[in-house]
This record gives structure tokens, sequence and C-alpha cells, in this order.
């Protein structure tokens, strides 16, 4: 076993660590937090079972991928985002709606979300052109890149997923940052973007409802969880669960019941309450099993996660992969914090799942191939050795 572990398994032992314990904790509290979807399907084991088969293709993904050398990576990245250029035109125009959204693209009986692939595909493209700017007059040029690739793809993704593109276009604007991009260039970008948004909203409100685009019925939707979030009705008690609070109410239910240990595994109330507790909701019922202390140690993971992202990145030669490593990292993290903030009821409801712990198929592919990434520059970029060392191949960094 040792032997398997030592070929196979290479890379930072730590985030090794962090990747199978987010899956342990996933197939038990998604088990519990699946109920509704076992009795519709009328097979407890279902649901579940097709869980555990996708962790166990993103498990696959992550051995696969952390073999390759993370410099092959960035040529198949440009060919996935013009792909998924393509793919989300596809979902906005003809793609399957689900919860008054559509993300999904449909093949046969296969369903996935081409934003998934997008994030991965910018993101890995962002750090390459970063690195290639080695002097003003390139990093210049790269960015007006940057720019146009980011506002496409978070443009084309804001039309139905607004929490999605500002965690995507956060994590590409500190990408910039941690490259060096000067400020000055950043500042007349987002102040141009507030410019935009201030405007969009400005003729969203002066435009009638019915003769607003159909692409744009989102809008409407935004701000109302934003104004619900922003000024709860006053003349409501407190307590009372209504239609429009139902998930945040029981979700905070089910984060009270928790108390410090929680009621354990198996026990939760609230998943019977929550329409998404194997979804976006499942922090809640994290928490109601396995109290405040399971809660933190969650999301203790995640920041773990990214303090060892850090230092991967900061043992690296190379721009490029401190970048990719960074950005990878902070995606998952971002959309982490905003996931378990919804829970807590910290901000309007976004609809983002619980990376690696949530229900999902593409989103648990594509995450496992970002952890492949991450255990590859971990594997092949490591301070003062080079890619091609076969020693630095099999080592981890320390």
């Amino acid at each position: 076993m040792r032997d398997f572990f030592k070929k196979y398994l290479q890379g930072d032992p730590v985030i090794w660590t962090v990747f199978f314990l987010l899956c342990m904790i996933s197939i038990v509290e998604l088990y519990s937090a699946s109920s509704s979807l076992a009795f519709r399907a009328s097979n407890h084991a279902a649901p579940i079972l097709r869980h555990i088969a996708f962790l166990t293709i993103g498990s696959c993904f992550v051995i696969i991928v952390h073999m390759i050398n993370y410099k092959k990576i960035n040529k198949i990245a440009y060919v996935i985002l013009a792909l998924s250029i393509v793919a989300l035109f596809f979902a906005i125009i003809k793609g399957i709606s689900a919860n008054d959204a559509k993300r999904w693209i449909g093949i046969g009986s296969f369903q996935f979300q081409p934003s998934e692939f997008a994030k991965l595909a910018l993101i890995v493209v962002v750090a390459d052109l970063i690195s290639k700017g080695t002097t003003p007059e390139k990093l210049s040029k790269n960015f007006k890149h940057i720019v146009i690739l980011t506002l496409v793809i978070c443009g084309l993704i804001f039309l139905e997923n607004l929490s999605t593109a500002l965690i995507l276009f956060s994590v590409i604007f500190l990408m910039m940052i941690i490259g060096r991009v000067p400020f000055k260039k950043l500042g007349k970008l987002l102040g141009g973007l507030l410019l935009v948004v201030a405007f969009f909203v400005l003729i969203m409100h002066l435009v009638p409802k019915e003769k607003v685009w159909k692409g744009f019925d989102r809008f409407y939707t935004w701000e109302s969880r934003i104004a619900q979030f922003a000024h709860p009705k006053q003349n409501q008690a407190k307590y009372v669960i209504t239609d429009e609070n139902y998930q945040v109410m029981h979700g905070e239910i089910a984060i009270a019941r928790g108390g410090l240990f929680g009621v354990l595994p198996g026990n939760s109330m609230e998943r019977n309450f929550l329409p998404q507790a194997y979804a976006d909701y499942i922090y809640a019922i994290i928490v109601e099993e396995l109290g405040l202390v399971g809660g933190l140690f969650v999301m203790a993971l995640y920041l773990f996660l990214l303090f060892r992202a850090g230092q991967i990145a900061w043992r690296c030669n190379d721009t490029y992969p401190s970048i990719l490593v960074i950005g990878l990292t902070l995606m998952i993290v971002l959309q982490a914090l905003v996931s378990m903030g919804v829970t807590a009821h910290l901000g309007p409801v976004t609809g983002q799942p619980l990376p690696m712990v949530s229900r999902g198929g593409t989103s648990i592919i594509v995450t496992s191939v970002y952890f492949g990434i991450i255990l590859s520059v971990s594997r092949y970029a490591r301070r003062g050795k080079s890619p091609n060392d076969t020693n630095s191949t099999n080592g981890n960094p320390s």
C-alpha cells in the first residue's frame, strides 16, 4: 500500500489529505442530506451511489492530472476556453433550465455546466498570459487580452449566474494583483466596470419589465434577493417562515440545532425541509449534524488549503506555476466561503455549492481537476529544482 501511494499519489501530501477528507465528509453528509432524493427515487441507495461514482471519477482525474507536467496544461486550456465560449452561448440560447436559470447543456441523458469548464480554462490562460508579461510592453498587451477574455466569459456566465461571475472575476482580479499588474490599469478597469453596472441597473429600472430581453430576466431575481437580504420586511415577525424566507430560515434552524457538537450524522431534521439540503445548503446540514466544531473543521480545511497553496506558490521558481496554483485555490476557497456565508445568512442566496462536498457532477469533476493541477505544480515546480529533474518529480515540498 505504501508503494502504491509513493508511486501514484505524488505531490504535496497535505493537499492530498485535504482532498480525501472533503470526499469523506461529502459521502457521510450527502447520504444524510439526500433523503428527499432517495424518497423520490424510491431507492435509498441511488443518490449516494451516484455521488460516490462522481467522487471516484473525480479522484481518477486527480491522479491522472497530477501526473501531467503543469507546463503542458496551458496549451489545452486555450482550446477548452474557445469551446467553453461556444458552449456558454449555446446554454443561453438552448440550454436546459433549472431553478429559473439556463446553466446546463444536455447530451442524451448526460448534462453538464459549461461555466465550470470556462472557469478552469480562464484561470489557466490568465496565469499563462500574466507569466508572459516579462516587459511593460508585453504586460500591457497581455492585460488587454486578459480583460477581453475575462469580460467575455464573466459576461456570458453573468446572464444566468451572477454569483459565479462575480467570484470568477474576483479571482482573476486577485491574480492580476499578485501578478503585479499596475494598480493604475486595475483601477481604470474597476472604475469602468462600476460605471457600466450603474448604467445597466438604471436602464433596467427605466425600461418596463415586459419589454426587457428575456436574457436579462434574472436581474429581477437578483434584485429581489439582495433587497430581501439588505432590507427585510419590518412588519413581519422575526421568526415567521414565509415562502420568501423559507430556505434561509430553515438553514438558520439547522445551524441552531447543531449546537457545539451536533446531533450526529443521520439525525438531521432540517434535511426534510431544506429544498437544497444536498446542494447549496449542505453546510447547514453539516453544522446541524457535526455542530460548531464540525463546521469550523470543514471551514479550516479550505483555509488550510489556501495556506498550503501559498507555500507551494512561494517555492516555485517561475511566475506561471505560482499564479496558477493561487488562482485555482482561490476559486475553490472563495466559492466555499460564499457557500458557507449564504448558509449562515451573511449574504443573499446565491446557489453556490460547497466544493467537493455538495452533490454535483460537473462541479465535482472540474474541482478535482483543480486539485490535480495544484498537485502537479507541487510535484514539478519546486524552488531550486528543474521540472525535468527526476528527483523533483518524486518528491514533495517540505
